[in-house]
């Protein structure tokens, strides 16, 4: 294995971990050049576990040892170690989490492999927060999603945000980004999903009377923040759906109505 001790921030081995904070930057960067970042030790190994391939380790000194048994399993990837004041300046905030690694993107999971066997779907429309988008999946995987969709300008869920609100639950769920939003619901239904727009429509039903029905097969579409769902997405589902609320309260944040709706719409029997 081998071992490289950092004395520069300017050094161009690890361009991979700078200016981490800028997300329109690495929004642009890591899909081009197909990495994301793990962000700590815990984090990095659900990467690992889920077979995506390391580009380099990235840590202090003192979670070596830690991390004995990866860089055994990994020989041949680099690791930059240095003292915790030069890696903040290198990634712009402190790093108190054990490890990062940059990491390869796995090649995408066509359509229709994805949706083979699944009974329940996440689709997000236009999600831009990656916290909200971390969390939708770490309640998919926890609550039996099959898979989960993404409309083109969704928040990327490899981001390195959405990785570790998600606590590397990322790489459990499968999912896509779709590219053609919202004609791809089309393809979800002639696979024989039921697509539902979780959303206050004047006619949209009751969470609970929805579940009660029990579809085999069922798509749940969640819209973006603030705005909600588009009228051109309303248009293509086949039905809106609604969670009761009470107290005068309209509607939950996003990602806490995600984990209500997986829950309450997961298939019995």
């Amino acid at each position: 294995m081998t071992f490289h001790y950092l004395e520069s921030a300017d050094d161009p081995r690890v361009t991979d971990y700078t200016t981490l904070t800028d997300v329109h930057l690495r929004k642009l960067r890591e899909p081009e050049e197909g990495m994301y970042i793990a962000e700590s030790s815990r984090v990095l190994r659900r990467a690992l576990a889920a077979g995506h391939q390391p580009r380099s380790f990235f840590l202090a000194e003192k979670w070596l040892e830690d991390l004995d048994d990866v860089f055994q399993a990994y020989p041949d990837v680099p690791v930059f170690i240095g003292k915790a004041k030069l890696l903040e300046e290198i990634t712009g905030f402190h790093l108190h989490r054990g490890a990062m690694a940059a990491m390869h993107r796995p090649a995408p999971v066509p359509l229709t492999q994805l949706l083979g066997g699944a009974r329940r779907v996440a689709v997000l429309e236009d999600i831009v927060d990656h916290t909200n988008v971390g969390a939708i999946f770490r309640s998919a995987a926890a609550l039996g999603m099959d898979a989960v969709l993404v409309s083109p300008r969704c928040g990327d869920p490899l981001y390195r945000r959405s990785v570790r609100v998600s606590m590397g639950t990322v790489f459990q769920v499968p999912w896509a980004r779709l590219e053609s939003w919202p004609g791809d619901l089309e393809r979800l239904k002639d696979q024989g999903f039921t697509v539902a727009a979780m959303e206050l429509t004047e006619d949209a039903v009751d969470l609970d009377e929805l579940a009660a029905r029990n579809i085999p097969k069922l798509a749940l579409v969640l819209g973006t923040e603030g705005a909600g769902m588009s009228a051109e997405t309303l248009a293509a589902v086949d039905l809106a759906v609604k969670i009761p609320m009470r107290a005068g309260v309209d509607s939950l944040n996003v990602a806490s109505a995600s984990a209500v709706a997986f829950w309450e719409l997961r298939p019995q029997g």
